[in-house]
């Protein structure tokens, strides 16, 4: 696997692409998350991210797009709301999910009729694209790790996730820092605008109340006929470490009854003193601790813990897909601090 450290030089871009014009997998930077890239209209190519990642075939991908980028090339019956979303948040951390063009494969929407589309902001993640196919193509790109697994936010995650050896999947990455957002973007579904409107499939960054804003009108619920979305499942960005939500009026006294049964503990606080053994304080605001996050996991997931515990954030709208990937952290981890209280 080849590394391009820091900011990749045009060099580096251009192998990058040549690699993925060839069907090779290149790791990439965006503002949200690192991506696993794959030529999008090659569904060999694409089949190798679900064999890397080991993510099941009828999960569907985000195709990457560069900026002016003919939408009307990868969706059909795109809607004028679309075109005014574009406009306000592309390039940004925001995923459409449309009607699939009947010449796109449908590989990288789980074999779906429908697609999701982004242009990312990230500096590296443009150039690529741009130099990709002449700026025409679409890079399906989810995050790069291990499907299920906490997503990465730099280059020395994906190379956790996947090594750097000859055996790796990956053919390069492409370093350009820490991702800025965190998390991952927030996916509205405009392909079923005529008779269920829009529809929020996943929280992040960019709110309801600001995509609302811009098309004049609230996004709903996904409902049961809703397009399947990437990160989506009830257990997901989870570490190995099993991850517990408390309160932060409750987390002392849970911290005391953990330490004094002699019970490792790493803790995530919330813009407040962490006085576990191992821990580190994320900021009391959204963007900064969305950017910290995926970090902060993966670091107490590697101190040895028993449990990682998580100050519960704020609840209000600002913190929505924080919680939302919270959530999806601690899935399944019920009934852990009663086993280890005995």
């Amino acid at each position: 696997m080849t590394e391009a450290s820091h900011t990749p030089d045009a060099a580096a871009i251009s192998a990058a692409a040549r690699l993925l014009e060839a069907g090779e997998l290149v790791a990439f930077p965006t503002e949200t998350v690192y991506g696993l890239g794959a030529d999008a209209e090659s569904p060999e190519a694409v089949a190798r991210i679900f064999a890397a990642k080991g993510r099941p075939s009828n999960h569907p991908v985000i195709v990457h797009l560069a900026p002016g980028a003919d939408i009307g090339r990868w969706a059909i019956d795109v809607p004028p709301e679309a075109h005014r979303l574009i406009a306000a948040f592309w390039p940004g951390p925001l995923t459409l999910i449309l009607k699939r063009a009947p010449a796109i494969p449908a590989a990288v929407s789980g074999g779906q009729d429908s697609i999701g589309l982004r242009c990312p902001s990230h500096p590296v993640a443009q150039a690529l694209l741009a130099e990709f196919k002449g700026g025409q193509g679409g890079v399906a790109a989810p995050s790069a790790n291990r499907f299920g697994h906490v997503s990465p936010t730099t280059a020395a995650h994906v190379r956790g996730e996947f090594g750097d050896g000859p055996d790796s999947p990956l053919a390069m990455v492409l370093d350009g820092g820490q991702s800025e957002v965190g998390i991952e973007s927030t996916i509205v579904d405009l392909s079923r605008m005529a008779n269920h409107g829009p529809a929020l499939l996943r929280p992040g960054h960019i709110s309801a109340e600001q995509i609302a804003a811009v098309i004049g009108q609230w996004p709903g619920l996904g409902g049961a006929d809703a397009p399947r979305v990437s990160g989506a499942l009830d257990s997901h960005y989870a570490p190995a470490t099993p991850v517990v939500l408390v309160d932060g009026a409750e987390l002392a006294s849970v911290l005391d009854s953990l330490r004094q049964k002699g019970r490792r503990v790493a803790l995530i606080a919330c813009g407040s003193d962490a006085p576990a053994p191992v821990g580190t304080v994320l900021p009391r605001e959204p963007a900064g601790y969305a950017h910290g996050l995926y970090a902060a996991l993966r670091d107490m997931d590697a101190a040895g813990a028993e449990v990682i515990l998580v100050e519960r954030p704020p609840q209000d709208d600002a913190w929505l897909g924080i919680n939302d990937r919270l959530r999806r952290s601690a899935f399944g981890s019920e009934g852990v601090l009663g086993r280890l209280l005995g």
